[in-house]
This record gives structure tokens, C-alpha cells and sequence, in this order.
């Protein structure tokens, strides 16, 4: 199942029960200054959630891009990303527990066909502030979970807000898929380290889908009340989704990023498995190529503050591994980014729209840093050539080399 497939069937799964499609919001959150960039689906509902608006439906659902800049250094694995999509369903005081497990268990193993003995359940374990949630729990036991696949995780793993002080809140059900027991480092039975979510879980088990219940309000002290009405806020990673539903074991190895690899054939002879430095190269550009165009169709350009720093964080991440890795140009790197905009602009018009502003801007900071790169090198071989004639390094043009490698950030 192709993941533009996946997308639909899970708009088309909760918008035939009740819930109101909305269209993705901006990467960059509307009227919150203090976000740098959006993370969650449930960004757009907030106001929703806290009672500062009424929504227009009890009920949403939503496919929203996000991006997260924690994990920025750590791409260029077959893990990690900075830009995803976020299918979510949400309901604003209508639904709770029962239905938003039972939706979620219906969707897995009807429409996306994921055998049921795969699928492994965390549930908050509780403390001293709230308890157990033993109604999740039940719900799950009675869409047929097993009670020995359904993990307590502590607070820290299976707690959601509230976004500051004090707000709503409440305890999270992630349903995690397992690879398989070929993949255990231990057994879940005997030690829950080895379970869903425990820290030696990974890489039998990958987290799916996480289903937030808001049920409680917390004060600024830190005592929590009941909420006089509950909230469902569910998030469900498009990605891992895609790689548990077509048999691969890294995201990157889906449909998702296909076209940009193909790309990269056009221009390099690179493969993967050549080099660890390659793959490093490919997996960069792979997740980098889709955050540019999503950031600049949203009106980010490159810059030294903030978000505007962020997209000249990934160009130039980018730009170092296509021209410094793989020979690369800017026009290169630039048609990178086309192509997200050609297999997936159909469903993000805004890239479409965006076009022109993605190649133009894309090409011109990538030339930028090539720029810097090139002089940069040039200084490094020019030291080089001096060291080995000889001449004591860190004279004449050596001085330069500091500002200059300042400039690559």
C-alpha cells in the first residue's frame, strides 16, 4: 500500500464517522510568537481544547506537516527526520477512551490489514498525582489485547502537557508495531526493558500511533481536577506507518522518499551500501530536501534568527553533503526539492504554488555555501602545501580561516 493510499484511507476512515477534515496548518503556527515551528497536530486545536474557542465541529481529523529541530544533528541515520506528516483524529468534549481505542484498533487491522498479534499497547502506569489508567486498558483487552502485550510506562513516556504551567492534561496509549522476536534483546515477560517503549525495546518495537486522553486541568501548583469535558488528541506518524504497512524496517526505505533517491541517480553514481558516508549523504539529503520545500512554501527564508536559521541550517547541511560528498551543484540540490514538490504537491498545493520560490531560493543559498566551501578549502590546501614545504603553519592567510569557517554555520 503506496502512502498517499494511507493518508486517504485514515481522512476517509474518521471523516465517515463525524469528524471534520482539516487542511494542515502552516509550519510556521499562527499567532504564537513563542513556537518556533510546528510540531503536532493538535497545534491548530489548542484553543480548541483549552475552551478559548468553540470549534466548528466536535470532531476533526487533520494530515499535518511538522517539523522538529531536537533531532536536526542526528539525521543521517535510517531513524531520524526533521519533517513528517502527522495523521491525527481529534474530538473536543464528544468522544473519549472507548471510541478512540476502538477507532484506532479498527483502523490498524481493517483498512491497513496489520495482524493483531503485531501490535503491543503502553498505557500510563501512574504515581502519586493520578492513577493507573486501567480504563484504557479494558478497552483495549476488549478489541482482543491480550493483558501481557499491554505495558505501564512512568509519566516521562506516557503523559501528555499541559503546554505550560497549567492547563489540560492527561495520561497517553501508544500502540507500538513488533518487528519481531529475531530482533529482541530480551524477553518483554520477564523484563519490561525489553517491552514496547522500554529502553531496550528499540528495534523489535517502533512507536505508531499515540493516543492523548486530556482529563485532567493542572493548576500552577501542580494539582490536578477532572476536566468537566475530555479531549481526544491522537497523532499517528505517516512515515513508520508507511514502513510497517509495506515491510521495510527504515522510513527511508518507503515510497516517501523513492522519488528523491531516483534524483540523486541522475546526478551521482551514489548507492546506497557503497560507504557509510554515502548512506550518511543520501539520508541527509533525503529528509533535508523535504523540510526545505515545505519551510520555504510556508514563507520561511534562509536567515540568522530563528526559523529563518533553521532553513539555512538544512540547505547548507544539504549543500555540504551533495557538492562536498557527492559532486553535486546547487542546481543540483535544487532539484532535490522539485522533485518533493512534484510527488507531493498534489496534496500540499502550496508547493505547487511555490514553485519557483523553492528553486530560486534553494539554488541561491546553496551557491552561497559552495562559495564558502570552496574558499575554505582552498585555505586548508594552501596550509597543507606549506606545512609539507615546510613552512610553519598559522602564518600569512592561515589567519583567515577562522572567520571564514564561522560563516558555515
Amino acid at each position: 500500500m503506496q502512502s498517499h493510499e494511507i493518508r486517504k484511507r485514515y481522512l476517509e476512515f474518521f471523516q465517515e464517522r463525524g469528524h471534520r477534515f482539516f487542511p494542515s496548518s502552516s509550519l510556521v503556527p499562527h499567532n504564537d510568537p513563542t513556537v518556533l515551528l510546528t510540531t503536532a497536530g493538535m497545534q491548530q486545536f489548542i484553543t480548541y481544547f483549552t475552551g478559548q474557542e468553540k470549534p466548528p465541529s466536535p470532531r476533526a481529523t487533520s494530515v499535518q506537516k511538522c517539523f522538529r529541530t531536537p533531532d536536526l544533528e542526528d539525521v543521517g541515520d535510517s531513524t531520524h527526520l526533521t519533517f513528517f506528516e502527522m495523521l491525527g483524529n481529534f474530538s473536543f468534549g464528544d468522544y473519549f477512551k472507548k471510541e478512540a481505542i476502538e477507532y484506532a484498533w479498527a483502523f490498524l487491522t481493517e483498512d491497513l490489514g496489520l495482524a493483531p498479534e503485531k501490535l503491543w499497547i503502553t498505557i500510563f502506569e501512574g504515581d502519586e498525582d493520578a492513577p493507573e489508567d486501567l480504563e484504557a486498558k479494558e478497552h483495549w483487552m476488549a478489541c482482543g489485547v491480550p493483558e501481557d502485550r499491554i505495558f505501564g510506562l512512568p509519566k516521562s513516556e506516557n503523559w501528555w502537557g499541559p503546554p505550560g504551567d497549567s492547563g489540560p492534561c492527561g495520561p497517553c496509549s501508544e500502540v507500538y508495531f513488533d518487528y519481531g522476536e529475531d530482533l529482541a534483546k530480551g524477553d518483554p515477560s520477564e523484563d519490561p526493558r525489553y517491552g514496547p517503549g522500554g529502553e531496550e525495546g528499540d528495534p523489535r518495537f517502533i512507536e505508531i500511533w499515540n493516543l492523548v486522553f486530556n482529563q485532567y486541568e493542572q493548576a500552577r501548583d501542580g494539582t490536578l481536577t477532572p476536566l468537566s469535558k475530555t479531549g481526544i488528541d491522537t497523532g499517528m506518524g505517516l512515515e513508520r506507518t508507511a514502513a510497517v504497512v509495506q515491510g521495510v524496517r527504515s522510513v527511508y526505505e518507503t515510497d516517501l522518499y523513492a522519488p528523491i533517491f531516483e534524483k540523486v541517480r541522475e546526478y551521482t553514481d551514489a548507492r546506497f551500501g557503497s560507504s557509510e558516508t554515502t548512506d550518511r549523504a543520501l539520508y541527509i539529503l533525503a529528509d533535508h530536501s523535504r523540510g526545505m520545500a515545505f519551510l520555504i512554501a510556508d514563507g520561511v527564508r534562509p536567515g540568522n534568527q530563528r526559523r529563518e536559521y533553521v532553513l539555512r541550517r538544512i540547505i547548507r547541511r544539504a549543500a555540504l553533503q551533495a557538492y562536498g560528498r557527492l559532486g553535486m551543484g546547487p542546481e543540483g540540490l535544487a532539484g532535490l526539492a522539485e522533485v518533493v514538490v512534484d510527488y507531493m504537491g498534489d496534496f500540499y498545493e502550496e508547493l505547487k504554488k511555490s514553485r519557483e520560490d523553492i528553486r530560486r531560493v534553494v539554488t541561491a543559498e546553496a551557491r552561497r555555501f559552495v562559495e564558502i566551501y570552496d574558499s575554505g578549502m582552498g585555505l586548508l590546501e594552501e596550509e597543507l602545501s606549506r606545512f609539507e614545504g615546510g613552512t610553519s603553519p598559522g602564518t600569512s592567510r592561515s589567519r583567515c580561516t577562522t572567520p571564514t569557517a564561522s560563516r558555515w554555520r
